[in-house]
């Protein structure tokens, strides 16, 4: 499959692109270099493969990678799973969709550096690391990891719902989600452009927008008639299936690119959120220009994910290194 130009963003100096706090001082881009000097080639060596043979990793991984940065922080919280005795994040509604390609990339890479060096890389940086090296490989931007996350300590549903955004949500809501977390509106952009370039929808996200829109419209009128006709077809059964789904940049589904902001442009867009981002006035000039200009996405995208990367990161002796990517440590 051919590939877009791959943009190699090179920066002499991380600090001068991420905000220096108390915990970003404890990373670094070499933190493995003495305690695992093979993990790059490791995690290399375990993703490659694994994207070739399941496609969908890369937009499985780059989901989980988002849905655990902005829920306190770049943890691998998100990765958890639920006890009798602990309500995690996965059992909120909105995560109960996360493919499992991208918890068996992480699983593949931590048995692996288990085994090359016990108890030194943890969960948290395999997951950013994992992300980077997807997007990368579908043809997307190159960005720069710093390394030294510690896993958190806690994972709880109840903190999901304020941090995530929904398919329905509005504008002012996805706005305010993001601002409280520190990105402009233009990072806010760039970022669902990324998120939804690669990987598929579940046809409940979008069937509002095609089975009895209104009174007056069985669909959307801003919906490309043809395009809008097909995913009637495809999600008939929704109701019945609800693993019925669509992908969201029905052009080049696979590979990363700027394709899903020329849908938004041609109303091959499928999710309502997606759509207020051509609609709405702080958002519309945004999405012409990274229509026109792929390079200018990519390089604010690859900006963007090194904040989102470094988001609440625990460090020392606020988190730990997971031996089990979905559990916590037992504490003696």
């Amino acid at each position: 499959m051919a590939l877009p130009l791959l943009i190699l963003l090179m920066f002499s100096s991380i600090s001068s692109m991420i905000p220096v706090s108390h915990s970003h001082r404890h990373l670094s881009l070499d933190y493995y270099a003495k305690t695992c000097p093979d993990f790059e080639r490791i995690m290399q060596e375990i993703i490659t493969p694994k994207q070739i043979a399941n496609p969908t990793t890369a937009a499985a991984t780059l989901r989980v990678f988002f849905h655990d940065c902005m829920v306190d922080g770049c943890d691998a919280s998100v990765l958890v799973k639920p006890t009798n005795s602990n309500n995690t994040e996965l059992n909120q509604d909105i995560n109960h969709s996360l493919s499992g390609d991208a918890f068996d990339v992480i699983v593949r890479a931590k048995t692996a550096l288990e085994i090359a060096c016990p108890n030194i890389v943890s969960c948290s940086d395999i997951l950013a690391t994992a992300t980077r090296h997807l997007i990368r490989q579908v043809g997307g931007p190159y960005y720069q990891v710093l390394l030294g996350r510690k896993d958190g300590f806690i994972s709880n549903s109840s903190h999901v719902e304020e941090s995530l955004t929904r398919s329905n949500t509005t504008m002012d809501k996805m706005i305010a989600a993001f601002t409280r977390k520190g990105f402009t509106i233009r990072e806010m952009v760039a970022l669902l452009g990324g998120g939804h370039t690669i990987g598929f929808v579940h046809c409940t996200e979008f069937a509002p927008r095609i089975f009895n829109f209104s009174a007056t419209s069985e669909v959307d009128p801003s919906m490309n008639p043809g395009f809008a006709a097909r995913l009637r077809t495809l999600c008939a059964n929704y109701k019945t299936n609800p693993d019925m789904a669509a992908f969201m940049d029905p052009m080049s589904p696979g590979r990363f690119d700027n394709n899903l902001y020329l849908n938004l442009m041609r109303g091959l867009d499928i999710l309502p959120s997606d759509h207020l981002l051509i609609t709405d006035s702080r958002t519309k000039a945004m999405v012409e220009e990274y229509a026109r200009d792929q390079n200018l996405f990519f390089a604010d995208f690859a900006r963007a994910m090194e904040k989102v990367s470094v988001l609440g990161v625990k460090t020392g002796r606020r988190g730990e290194v997971r031996t089990n990517c979905f559990a916590f440590n037992t504490k003696a």
